[in-house]
């Protein structure tokens, strides 16, 4: 499937810094913010973000997620554990921040850009998203399996970013919802889209516009999230979902592979929903513009947002 990503914006070098291996298990370093654990015995690729000043998409961290996706397709899903060459058959989304999984986008940078009517550069914040959330829900085009483990909260953009993977695994505790539209925006980033080829129509708009916080247990009966596991065991539910799977893994990886084809996501829709959440950023009132800088103050204490009435 081709992705039709603008060249411009893979022009980071997709290099990173390898560290020794412990065991079976090698680190991937690509910045403060952003570094995987390759597990040999699982064939597991777990990456962990670890965002500054706050738990959030910020364009720094977008550039190091864009270099990790190009890493793992430039090697051919294959990475050298201690002088040897293993595969990726699973790549894990999880965050190193402890009660969150990410609190969404750059809050600060989109009230800067709206403030001087920054189109391009709204756009470009958009595009730099859906680069690797896209990469993400091809599987990097590999035959992988993909899994978002969410151990706190998780919204907005974050929510999506979970929602690009195959298979969601959550913590009873996490939380999900889309604040956007608290501050009369939607989320932009393939929300709909990942949604609604999930659950429906109805019950994807449901979601986006409720402005409500939704538990696990609630994602998992609405069919959003596939498996909730106790407070403190998702990485052993992981490894132990892995391990269930091994025998079937190529069908599995082959059967993920049939329903991208069948409910086919192609990047320009995506790049559509951008424009057009572009446009409604740009017709924010200074209201909404006070109720997103609320929003971002919760941003930085990793709070909650806030319910505004």
């Amino acid at each position: 499937m081709d992705m039709n990503i603008p060249t411009a914006l893979l022009e980071a070098s997709a290099a990173c810094a390898v560290k020794p291996s412990v065991g079976n298990t090698t680190e991937f370093y690509f910045s403060e913010q952003l570094s995987a654990f390759f597990d040999k015995d699982l064939q597991a690729m777990w990456l962990r973000w670890n965002p500054s000043p706050r738990p959030n998409f910020n364009p720094g961290l977008l550039k190091d997620l864009d270099r990790y996706c190009r890493f793992l397709s430039e090697t051919g899903g294959t990475v050298n554990n201690d002088g040897e060459k293993a595969s990726i058959a699973y790549a894990i989304l999880a965050s190193r921040v402890p009660g969150v999984f990410n609190l969404g986008g750059d809050l600060n940078l989109f009230m800067q850009l709206i403030d001087h009517r920054d189109r391009e550069g709204l756009f470009d914040y958009g595009k730099a998203c859906i680069n690797v959330l896209y990469r993400n829900y091809l599987g990097h085009e590999l035959p992988i399996t993909t899994i978002s483990l969410i151990q706190g909260e998780c919204l907005g953009g974050g929510f999506e970013a979970a929602l690009s993977s195959d298979l969601l695994v959550a913590e009873r505790q996490a939380r999900f919802g889309f604040p956007e539209i608290l501050f009369n925006l939607f989320p932009g980033m393939g929300a709909y889209s990942f949604l609604e080829r999930r659950i429906g129509k109805r019950s994807t708009e449901e979601l986006i516009t409720s402005g409500r916080i939704y538990t696990a247990s609630d994602m998992q009966n609405l069919g959003v999230v596939d498996l909730v596991v106790a407070e403190g065991r998702g990485e052993e539910e992981v490894a132990a979902l892995i391990k269930a799977r091994q025998r079937s893994r190529n069908a599995l990886a082959g059967i993920a592979a049939a329903r991208r084809s069948v409910h086919k996501l192609d990047y320009s829709e995506l790049l559509g929903v951008v424009e057009a959440w572009v446009d409604t950023a740009l017709r924010l009132s200074i209201r909404d513009l006070k109720l997103m800088q609320r929003l971002v103050s919760r941003q930085t204490v990793l709070g909650e947002p806030e319910q505004v009435h």
